[in-house]
């Protein structure tokens, strides 16, 4: 048995989440935030049988994209102002899926 902790951002979570049921995957859905942009993230937390860890991969990739983001970076308050500096927005990749696959030494569902 393993446990699967996908990290994807909240606007895949909804069609992982129905894509999760379809494939009769039990999954726990967490709000969280952080990464580069701050933005949110949904967690999944899935036991799964060994035999099963590939195909629920597949359904994860598949269904969590990347994405390329306009997003303007924090201006520097240290830097001197009197050069009239100005944050410009910069395109950056964003979405897919943070997944992490732990061995389960025990199991048990009361």
């Amino acid at each position: 048995m393993k446990m699967i902790f996908a990290i994807v951002q909240d606007k895949d979570s909804n069609r992982l989440s129905s894509e999760f049921v379809n494939a009769n995957i039990r999954a726990t859905k967490l709000a969280s935030s952080g990464g580069f942009l701050r933005s949110g993230n949904t967690t999944f937390i899935i036991g799964i049988e060994d035999e099963r860890v590939k195909a629920t991969l597949r359904i994860i990739r598949e269904t969590s994209h990347s994405r390329e983001q306009f997003m303007t970076p924090p201006i520097n308050l240290d830097s001197s102002l009197d050069g009239g500096e100005t944050a410009f927005p910069v395109e950056v990749q964003v979405g897919g899926a943070t997944v992490f696959v732990m061995p389960v030494e025990q199991f048990h569902q009361f």
